[in-house]
């Protein structure tokens, strides 16, 4: 892929990057509290936007897909434009995915879901992914001043989502030393940017370190295969309706400690990113010092719902360092339910 990278990019450059594929009439899509930002990349397109479709909603519904399908054959488009966090972007991925025009990515959060050819569908109460490059955007198009409206709260729990992307690729079956690289330095870009813009959300150099952080993670995924922390993810959100960026966040140091016994070195690279003892335990204070939501209880899973969970997780077969055990799960859960220190089993 392409990816274009400068303050302003997302109405002085998407124009251009459709230009260079050939594109001319190009369906925007975003959800409806990016609206405006959507609007904005629309116009700039001018003549060769064929029109612009807000209906994204989080963990893609299957119903929510077909309708942007529908919109985008009604509309003779010969590609998309996604604008806006995961949402938009998987929802460009699932219309790339059904008729097979090039998307166009243009993020405004840091889950770093654009990098890669990762799919994913929520029908009948269940989340499904998948992996095909007609998915991959041509090209991304990377702008802070895009990101500047992104909550505080909201920066924090997407950019943990990308660090989770980095943290699973490092103990992956097919990881390398090259993906270990570009998955130390995206956590430590991330990890250092993240208070710098909570402390200051206006700070342009933060937040396109972020995006750079988000980038080699998010490239770190699309070329591993995901394991334990992914598919909780997949089950809590599609499953039990709970907040994508949150989750991942909530879940993440609980599924390191989980994993740490069998994949030391990827706990050790952690901890050397972030300058800490230990990885599980600084991941869960980097988000909880700067206001993240520490345990799934708050983001309103019920108790009753954790074996359900777990039951989920482990009847599910995916390559993972530590073997996945119902009621190992159950306990990764539990803890994470409440919300404690992580500590290692």
């Amino acid at each position: 892929m392409r990816v274009v990278f400068r303050a302003d990019a997302a109405t002085s450059a998407t124009a251009g990057e459709a230009q260079r594929l050939g594109l001319r009439r190009l369906l925007v899509v975003s959800g409806t509290h990016g609206a405006d930002t959507a609007q904005a990349v629309a116009d700039s397109l001018g003549p060769a936007c064929a029109g612009l479709h807000t209906g994204a909603r989080m963990h893609v519904p299957v119903e929510v897909a077909d309708r942007a399908v529908q919109v985008a054959l009604a509309a003779d488009a010969d590609g998309c434009v996604a604008v806006g966090g995961g949402s938009a972007i998987g929802l460009g991925k699932a219309i790339a995915l059904r008729t097979g025009l090039p998307l166009i990515a243009v993020p405004s959060t840091y889950s770093g879901s654009e990098a890669t050819p990762v799919w994913g569908l929520t029908e009948h109460g269940a989340k499904r992914t998948g992996r095909d490059q007609a998915v991959l955007p041509r090209s991304i198009v990377y702008d802070p001043e895009l990101t500047l409206p992104l909550p505080v709260p909201l920066s924090v729990t997407s950019g943990v989502n990308a660090i989770a992307h980095a943290v699973e690729a490092l103990y992956a079956p097919d990881t390398s030393p090259l993906i270990a690289l570009t998955a130390e330095e995206g956590f430590r870009a991330m990890a250092g940017a993240l208070p710098r813009l909570a402390a200051d959300p206006r700070n342009l150099d933060a937040r396109g370190r972020a995006l750079y952080g988000a980038w080699l993670c998010g490239s770190c995924l699309g070329a591993t295969t995901m394991g334990l922390h992914h598919k909780l993810c997949h089950v809590l959100g599609g499953t039990f309706g709970l907040p994508h960026a949150e989750t991942h966040t909530v879940v993440l140091p609980y599924a390191l400690a989980y994993n740490a016994p069998a994949a030391p070195e990827a706990a050790t690279a952690v901890a050397r990113a972030l300058d800490a003892a230990d990885a599980p335990t600084a991941l869960w204070r980097l988000a909880g010092d700067l206001g993240a939501p520490r345990s799934l209880a708050e983001l309103g899973l019920k108790e009753a719902d954790l074996t359900v969970a777990a039951e989920q997780a482990a009847g599910q077969a995916y390559p993972n360092p530590r073997e996945v055990t119902a009621d190992g799960v159950l306990a990764l859960l539990r803890a994470a339910f409440e919300g404690a220190a992580p500590e290692r089993s």
